[in-house]
């Protein structure tokens, strides 16, 4: 039966380059969606840039240009990427239009109606230099804590405490330097905390995966307990984005409209096609409504957007799928070690997006797990897969058709090969309607190893000298090209200009699902066999990495820098001795009662009792996922009395202004108690 489906991807933020972390969502999105059209259902794929909010506001200033100047820019960037990768939207927009306008204060108002909306008197630093309020990313100071230099409004990371941005030891304002003064001022707020019913039942309704549904439970806690606080939504002016309506010099929080451009992305998509928005987006919708987004936004996604939706009368999403982050050769992408990666600069590169469609889709399995992008693993798999087994078969059967059979080809009748090849079709549906991608590959590589199988034991460059074998041949080769049009068929989704150059070859229509069973006729011809694809020469890889690394200049001294000046910031060997760092398995992870931020962890380093340790990530990792890991720890630091209990060492993890915290993880072999030196 036919199914009509919206489909979303997470809005890129309007002010830097797509990059290879980035294409995980999207590529996975766009296979999806291409499968699902393959099935014959109406699907349509919208998104936009997100284009709100102080970042964008100052990024413009910086560049000397407008805000509305800087986001068409990125526009344009982030199109031509996209489009280059072959992720095919219905409509790309942005957040910056009239229709994001009208929906987010018919939308606002709806809540204010329902009585969801408070108006509250809060106390927020102020930049007296540039007249504006700060949000806690755009204050440093020192840890109150630690005491720890430069770390930001809301948490330290050093030693991972959570605090308020007014508990900060000398802030200062991260936008003019200057020391910031405290001031009032007026904030709309949703009344979130209750929603809590709602989005209890929810979240545990099957809208989420198991371990998102999981993680969102913790948030919300039991059915008697209630651990939400309101959602602030407005900010104060400056700011760029749409002002809230009755209340001048009052703005949207850009998590409250981002969200909402999805459904104005449809709206602008229904505008010029004549498709039927309330048919998609009012309550009791029969359509299928999917979002697909990176785990980081879990919670605005599972929560603030469902009860958004709930209490201003729309429809909820059918689902909402979260993934995990990339990593490149087991590491966060690094732009010292030049994997953090452009979509142009591997365009530049390796050329061929692919290549990266194809070892994506064989890394990802529905889950919320990170995937990795071992380089060489890449290189050897792509020339293995594709190259040495998929391609193969057409390269080494389809000229015999040319140069002996004028071009026909026989009717492939049934054969062991085929038939498992035909039957595959609903192993591989399965898998990609479930995004178990991995799952999808192996299956259609297996297939494909059965049809190189069969080339090989029929051996046609060896039939091809025997005229007596002609006939044979002619059969062997035509089923050949059968098994390639099914391995097409199921790879199509994956690498749809690919598909598309064999389509042509094979001088057939767009391969669809249904065709599974609808082999090449008696006598049809095909085209001249053309070269396909290439083999990635690990040297493109280096040659990418090698570009992409920063420049280390600024370490080098000059003469004008005397050697003492450059090396400020040197430790000497001694130094580092004095750190002892261990190996712990993660034996116990659990919540803490009363703490945003905090896991309370329970880790063995060889000792003959467990360490007690407190970690400011709570946001990144679900306490059971932790257990039985290994990480690395500070077991020489000062035990630290906190409100909870006290904290016997630290747990090293990595995080920056592009996500995190990700604790360390040491390599197989290690064990508890080892020194790390």
């Amino acid at each position: 039966m036919s199914r009509k489906i919206l489909v979303t991807s997470a809005l890129p933020y309007a002010n830097g380059s797509i990059h290879l972390g980035h294409l995980v969502e999207y590529i996975q999105t766009d296979i999806w969606v291409r499968y699902h059209k393959m099935q014959g259902h109406t699907c349509h794929y919208v998104c936009a840039d997100d284009t709100h909010g102080t970042p964008i506001m100052l990024k413009a200033e910086k560049d000397g240009i407008t805000p509305e100047q800087l986001i068409a820019r990125v526009h344009k960037e982030h199109t031509d990427d996209f489009r280059e990768f072959l992720v095919e939207f219905d409509n790309y927009y942005s957040t910056n239009s009239e229709e994001n306008r009208e929906l987010s204060s018919k939308i606002y108002k709806a809540l204010k109606a329902d009585g969801k909306i408070a108006v509250r008197t809060i106390e927020q630093y102020y930049d007296p230099v540039k007249n504006m309020f700060l949000p806690d990313r755009f204050i440093k100071g020192e840890c109150p804590k630690c005491h720890a230099k430069d770390q930001y409004g809301d948490s330290c990371e050093v030693c991972g405490s959570t605090y308020s941005p007014t508990e900060l030891i000398n802030p200062y304002s991260a936008v003019s330097g200057a020391t910031p003064v405290r001031k009032e001022t007026e904030h709309y707020f949703f009344k979130l905390s209750e929603c809590a019913d709602f989005l209890k039942q929810w979240t545990r309704s099957g809208s989420l995966q198991t371990e998102a549904a999981n993680k969102m439970n913790e948030w919300l806690g039991e059915a008697s307990d209630n651990k939400l606080s309101d959602w602030d939504i407005s900010r104060d002016a400056p700011y760029f984005g749409f002002e809230i309506p009755d209340a001048p010099g009052k703005y949207f929080y850009v998590w409250l409209d981002a969200p909402i451009g999805y459904m104005a992305s449809f709206k602008n998509l229904c505008a010029r096609t004549g498709l039927d928005f309330d048919e998609y987006w009012n309550k009791g919708s029969k359509t299928e409504l999917y979002h697909f987004i990176g785990k980081d936004i879990l919670y605005f996604h599972a929560l603030f957007w469902p009860a958004t939706l709930e209490y201003s009368g729309y429809r909820t999403p059918t689902q909402v799928f979260a993934h995990g982050f990339l990593t490149v050769n087991g590491e966060k992408m690094s732009k010292s070690r030049g994997t953090f990666i452009t979509a142009r600069s591997y365009l530049e590169h390796v050329k061929n997006p692919e290549y990266l469609r194809y070892y994506y889709a064989a890394k990802l399995n529905g889950t919320m797990e990170d995937i990795d992008l071992n380089l060489e693993d890449f290189v050897a798999r792509v020339n293995s897969d594709l190259v040495g087994k998929y391609i193969n078969i057409a390269s080494r059967t389809a000229g015999f058709i040319t140069k002996l059979f004028d071009g026909k080809v026989r009717a492939a009748g049934s054969n062991s090969v085929i038939d498992a090849m035909r039957n595959g079709a609903k192993v591989v549906a399965d898998a990609y309607e479930n995004r178990d991608f991995g799952r999808a590959l192996r299956e259609i590589m297996s297939l494909a190893d059965q049809a190189n199988g069969f080339v090989a034991s029929a051996a046609p460059w060896e039939m091809a000298k025997d005229p007596t074998k002609s006939d044979h041949l002619y059969i062997v080769c035509s089923e050949a090209l059968e098994m390639f049009r099914l391995l097409t068929l199921y790879l199509k989704p994956v690498l749809p200009k690919l598909a598309d150059s064999i389509e042509r070859f094979l001088n057939i229509a767009p391969l669809k699902w249904a065709d599974v069973g609808q082999g090449l006729a008696n006598d049809h011809t095909i085209l001249t066999y053309q070269h396909l694809i290439t083999r990635i020469d690990l040297k493109q890889i280096e040659a990418m990495t090698e570009a992409n690394k920063e420049t280390m200049q600024a370490t080098v001294p000059t003469a004008a820098a005397p050697v003492a000046a450059a090396q400020t910031n040197y430790i000497g060997i001694e130094d580092f001795a004095k750190v002892d760092l261990r190996i712990a398995r993660i034996v116990d992870a659990a919540h803490v009662e009363g703490a945003e931020k905090l896991l309370q962890l329970t880790l063995d380093i060889g000792e003959e009792k467990p360490r007690n340790v407190f970690a400011g990530i709570k946001s990144a990792y679900d306490p059971a996922s932790l257990k039985g890991r290994l990480t690395v720890m500070v077991a020489n630091l000062a035990p630290r009395k906190m409100k909870f209990g006290l904290s016997e060492g630290m747990v090293l993890a990595a995080s920056d202004e592009r996500g995190g915290p990700f604790i360390l993880s040491p390599d197989s072999g290690a064990e508890p108690g080892m020194k790390v030196k």
